[in-house]
């Protein structure tokens, strides 16, 4: 038998990075067992559906290596729509669903319990069809339902214990539930790997399967993923959406590779890998039950270590959307003709053993093309105090005298300022690199300075001496 997987999102938001990770796990089991990964697109909430929110989900996908082509489809649900109603009528007709038109005060009132779930009053009353009227599953009564999955062994459901649920509304309109379901059973799935909070809704769709004639499909139900309080992650609370880390200057690689362990780990004490490593040693078997937690720092870390592994020539590729804007991404601060392109070349090998992600590439050289740098005010107040403007002016003087405008010439004569006023290196170029750079951290100095150029630089100095 074929492996089929699918990938289910809802276009009614940004794309989550849980739905990333769900997306990949399912994508390398189908690679591994030389299966079918099917892109499904849930889009029955039309309230909430928007085009772009489905083309967000298309681009994030390309963008993490899952590309328009490579899979099945993207269907869409609502193509099925006849499928799902059909589904209801004929579980209505076969006895195995039945119309409800209590409230839930209704319930309450006869249970005198607001946490008890639906009593079955109506199972026997043989209601048709009508406004008001639900359609509800009629449950077994006895016996339990056994969850075969993957992650979490065989979970197992007394079927007493599940409310007769419902499967569609009184418009007629099929729930999630069914129309999953239907839509899974279509396609011909056979394996469901999704996060945990689906498991309560598993033994509803496993008889489901059952009641409509189908062999229920393997189950994987992967770790939640939470945040530092170990709560779910939150589109509220929490940084969720994956554009957002991609237009932040996360690489897709490090996506990929940081996702996959969330759950799960290689082999080895490693962490960082080849994807190819992944694909060969990835295993639903070893997925943790606890809950994964999504660390933002560490995150940042793998990002860093992953763009210093980039050659030269790859980091000034991907660096490109910062330094010009895109539809996403903010153009940079400076005039697009004061862009250099072969200036930024010269820096950016300094800035690639810096930064730990590409939108932070700006703030690293701007000042090379601005006429003036942006000035961060809490680095002027620290650099410009007593003996400042003294620094400047001799500094100033030290560069014109300069024969050879270069970077270690460019220390040695900032190092003879400090030692005539007995500062050490760091406390000399305080206030020069503010007056040039405009940040008390950045790019090496001298090597900036002499790119920058001696008039610049000169004029830099002279005019942060001013303000003094």
């Amino acid at each position: 038998m074929t492996v089929r997987v699918r990938f289910a999102p809802s276009p009614t938001g940004m794309f989550h990075v849980g739905g990333a990770r769900t997306a990949l796990q399912n994508w390398v089991y189908a690679k591994q067992h030389d299966g079918v990964f099917v892109l499904r697109i849930e889009d029955t909430d039309a309230a909430r559906n928007r085009p772009e929110w489905t083309e967000g989900i298309l681009s994030a996908l390309d963008w993490i290596g899952i590309e328009r082509g490579s899979y099945e489809g993207p269907y869409y649900q609502s193509s099925y729509a006849q499928d799902h109603t059909a589904a209801a009528t004929r579980l209505y007709g076969e006895g195995k669903a039945y119309y409800c038109d209590c409230k839930r005060e209704d319930v309450i009132a006869r249970t005198g319990n607001q946490h008890t779930g639906y009593d079955g009053f109506c199972r026997d009353r043989g209601l048709g069809p009508g406004e008001g009227r639900a359609l509800r599953f009629r449950t077994p009564d006895e016996g339990e339902t056994v969850v075969v999955d993957l992650v979490r062994g065989k979970p197992t459901f007394e079927n007493k214990l599940i409310e007769d649920f419902v499967i569609a509304r009184s418009d007629g309109s099929p729930l999630f539930l069914l129309a999953n379901v239907v839509d899974d059973m279509t396609m011909e799935i056979n394996l469901v790997i999704r996060a945990e909070e689906h498991l309560p809704n598993t033994p509803k769709q496993q008889l489901l399967w059952e009641a409509l004639g189908h062999t229920p499909p393997t189950w994987a139900h992967v770790p939640v993923i939470v945040n530092e309080k170990r709560q779910k992650l939150s589109k509220r609370r929490d940084k969720v959406a994956l554009e957002s880390y991609r237009d932040e200057g996360y690489l897709a690689a490090t996506m990929k590779n940081y996702l996959m362990l969330l759950g799960w780990a290689p082999s080895g004490d490693r962490e960082i890998v080849p994807w190819q490593v992944i694909e060969d040693e990835y295993r639903l078997e070893e997925v943790n039950h606890a809950s994964a937690f999504f660390d933002i720092k560490k995150l940042r870390a793998f990002n860093g270590d992953y763009i210093r592994a980039l050659s030269v020539e790859e980091f000034i590729q991907l660096c490109t959307p910062w330094l010009s804007g895109t539809d996403t991404i903010p153009a940079p601060p400076w005039a697009p003709a004061a862009f250099d392109a072969e200036v930024f070349t010269a820096v950016a090998p300094l800035a690639q053993t810096r930064i730990a992600v590409l939108s932070e590439i700006v703030d690293y050289v701007d000042f090379f093309f601005l006429d003036e740098p942006a000035t961060d005010e809490a680095s002027w107040a620290k650099a410009m105090k007593e003996g400042a403007a003294d620094i400047l002016d001799a500094t100033a003087a030290a560069f014109e005298a300069l024969p050879e405008w270069s970077a270690e010439p460019l220390k040695a004569a900032l190092e003879e300022v400090g030692l005539a006023r007995e500062l050490k290196l760091g406390k000399t170029q305080a206030p020069v690199r503010v007056a040039v750079t405009g940040r008390s951290v950045g790019l090496p100095l001298f090597e900036s300075i002499e790119v920058l150029g001696k008039e610049r630089t000169l004029a830099r100095l002279r005019a942060a001496r001013a303000r003094l």
